[in-house]
């Protein structure tokens, strides 16, 4: 790890005031950073601490939704009685994802801002674009196993590793934050992350400073069912292969709304409006899923060991709907 300038923030002000070099990065829980750090991957000239900053608290919103503080640990937000109890989707994929001592210690903004976990991006000895960009991406003809098959480019197949952002992806969650002039802005999560192309070394639309404050989650409709499926190669401590955060409302033996989002396929959460278009209106079935799965992976590339994702994503989806839609 090579040596850094540390500053604790007081204030979320002086949290944004302080990212005053090109090299500076926000730290809270570090539970991604300090490994990033640690193998040199990140090398930031500057840390600012912003973990005793009051974000960690779980509000009430006015709208009937909830607002979540950027510093709650995502231990803190599984458990929390308002989440489990109107928000299962997002509780189920908190405990799906790592240990929980991780959890314990990873933060709701961090998780969110979380790296892939591409095996090239890890290595410095490897070309890659989203670690030194124009370098090339050794995924693409190498080891791709684990990495994305939609919404790729020629530059970057890495997948987005959070369960927690599908989750919230399905929920319509908004991310607030506070820019470096002072402004607050609100942006929702369907526009934060940004597709590879020709820069996947940025991520997010964030401005540089600009710090997350909190995620804000509307209310879902009374009656909605959620699930949250995640397939991976063990039960604990690994990211998933394929996940499927739904929230799916019946009426009258129709799918009456569908909210989808999926994990292990893309550059970022996914979510595909024309698949749930296709459900709405219509009696579960399978030759409804199977449409539902064509829409999805129509554009799906995969690149030789990953080739199995888009079988697996059908089934997944398949098995997430049936649950979400069977009679009970």
């Amino acid at each position: 790890m090579r040596s850094f300038h540390y500053e604790r923030a007081a204030t979320p002000e002086a949290a944004v005031r302080n990212f005053d070099t090109a090299d500076a990065r926000f730290i809270a829980g570090g539970t991604n950073l300090l490994d990033l750090m640690k193998l040199q991957v990140e090398t930031p000239g500057k840390l600012v601490d912003i973990s005793r900053l009051d974000f960690a608290g779980v509000e009430d919103a006015e709208d009937g939704g909830l607002l979540i503080g950027a510093l709650v640990p995502n231990s803190d937000l599984a458990a929390d009685p308002r989440v489990v109890a109107r928000y299962e989707v997002l509780a189920r994929a908190l405990l799906a994802g790592a240990s929980g001592q991780l959890r314990n210690k990873a933060t709701t903004g961090g998780n969110l801002l979380q790296r892939t976990r591409c095996y090239y991006f890890y290595d410095l000895h490897s070309p890659c674009n989203k670690r030194e960009p124009g370098s090339g991406c050794s995924a693409i003809g190498g080891e791709n196993r684990i990495l994305a098959v939609l919404g790729t480019s020629e530059n970057c197949i890495a997948t987005h590793p959070s369960d927690m952002a599908v989750a919230m992806r399905a929920l319509d969650a908004t991310v607030v934050t506070l820019k470096r002039d002072g402004d607050r802005r609100r942006i929702a999560l369907a526009d934060f992350y940004r597709l590879p192309g020709d820069t996947p070394q940025i991520e997010t639309v964030l401005e540089s400073g600009e710090l997350i404050t909190h995620v804000a989650l509307p209310p879902v409709r009374e009656g909605s069912r959620q699930a949250y499926r995640k397939v991976r190669d063990r039960a604990s401590y690994a990211f998933a292969l394929v996940s499927v955060a739904g929230v799916v409302r019946m009426e009258d033996g129709s799918i009456a709304e569908a909210r989808l989002a999926f994990g292990g396929l893309g550059p970022m959460p996914w979510r595909d409006v024309a698949v749930e278009q296709a459900l709405v209106g219509q009696p579960p079935s399978p030759a409804l899923f199977e449409r539902a799965a064509d829409i999805l992976l129509a554009d799906a590339q995969g690149q030789g060991t990953n080739d199995f994702k888009i079988p697996l994503a059908r089934r997944t989806l398949a098995a997430t709907l049936r649950d979400l839609t069977e009679a009970r």
